[in-house]
């Protein structure tokens, strides 16, 4: 028997404080008009329970499928997304109310199985979320977009485009 059982599934969890309410944070999810200032360039429409939505990234020429799991108002928002070759995820969007009126935004997701596809994966989206927690911190708290033009070199990135199978 091994010393150490090597983890079988892989799921990524990233966490920030934002200087926000866990109301103005939320709408900042949910609206597509506001989560373009920090996310997507375009949604297809608002995040409710059960609905589904198409998503649009300033550097990919395609769109992204996602289906709104869980909405509790103030406090969570789940989704699944992904594709054909990929597989779905489950997202999970918690906000915790902290001190000074701070909330801590965690962003859950997963799981894939640990295997060079998982760990692909797994590098290329933790990256993602640690990103869209910087950016969604730098619109809410100081309305700075940092996302804009920060990424469209990707569609010109031939590595990068291999990588993804785009």
């Amino acid at each position: 028997m091994k010393a150490q059982m090597e983890q079988e599934t892989l799921k990524i969890k990233a966490r920030i404080g934002i200087q926000k309410t866990p109301a103005e944070i939320f709408e900042a999810v949910v609206d597509p008009t506001k989560m373009s200032n920090y996310f997507i360039s375009q949604g297809s429409g608002r995040m409710e329970e059960g609905a589904t939505l198409t998503w649009k990234f300033p550097e990919f020429d395609m769109e992204f499928p996602v289906r709104v799991g869980k909405i509790e108002k103030d406090k969570y928002v789940s989704f699944y997304w992904g594709d054909e070759k990929e597989g779905e995820t489950f997202v999970e969007i918690e906000l915790k109310p902290f001190e000074n009126d701070t909330t801590v935004v965690v962003v859950t997701e997963g799981e894939k199985p640990n295997d060079e596809a998982g760990r692909k994966w797994l590098s290329g989206n933790s990256e993602g979320w640690a990103n869209f927690l910087a950016c969604m911190k730098a619109y809410l708290d100081h309305g700075i977009n940092l996302r804009k033009g920060a990424f469209e070199f990707l569609a010109k990135d031939e590595e990068f485009k291999k990588e993804k199978g785009i």
